[in-house]
């Protein structure tokens, strides 16, 4: 049976110490540490966030264009430890070419009621795929001010199933982390 990416991360937080591996993932996320170093010299470092040997399952070279998932994997650290200095990296992820990183980034936005991460976030309401939408609506509910209900109610009407029921769901968590009413 293959590890949780949650036992991955304490995995390695335990053999090479929570700090160490968060400075890693912060590395990888802002870019100190490129995709081409990721699968070179810094492979263990990537090796020990993965529980991979070979992450992504990709024959070497790998190709750039599959680097992002590099700035996933990193940001999923933080789904599992934490440090305060860690948001200035989430602030560079938000705005990621790669919807994947952002979506990561606005699921520990929600979790960790990161405020500071809501407007970098908001451009993804419009994303094309439900899934991003759906993680930046949360994290807005999650984390965001009365100013940020306007941007996430047009999406009440949104075709897909999981983005509406999230807008009610953040709608309702905004007023009651509010005490007061959005609507």
């Amino acid at each position: 049976m293959r590890d949780t990416p949650r036992d991955v991360v304490r995995a390695a937080c335990a053999e090479f110490g929570e700090d160490v591996v968060i400075d890693w993932c912060v590395a990888f996320l802002t870019g100190e540490i490129s995709g081409k170093e990721a699968y070179g010299a810094a492979l263990p470092k990537l090796v020990a966030i993965t529980g991979s040997d070979n992450p992504g399952g990709w024959k070497t070279p790998v190709d750039p264009v599959n680097y992002y998932w590099i700035r996933v994997w990193a940001a999923r650290v933080f789904l599992y430890v934490w440090r305060d200095d860690v948001v200035e990296a989430l602030q560079v992820a938000a705005r990621d070419p790669a919807w994947r990183v952002r979506e990561h980034v606005a699921r520990i936005a929600a979790q960790r009621e990161l405020g500071q991460l809501v407007d970098a976030l908001l451009p993804d309401l419009e994303h094309e795929l439900p899934r991003v939408r759906e993680a930046a609506v949360r994290a807005v509910g999650a984390a965001g001010e009365y100013e940020h209900a306007d941007a996430i109610r047009p999406l009440a009407n949104d075709p897909d199933h999981t983005v509406r029921a999230a807008v009610e769901r953040a709608l309702t968590k905004l007023e009651d982390r509010l005490d007061r009413p959005v609507h």
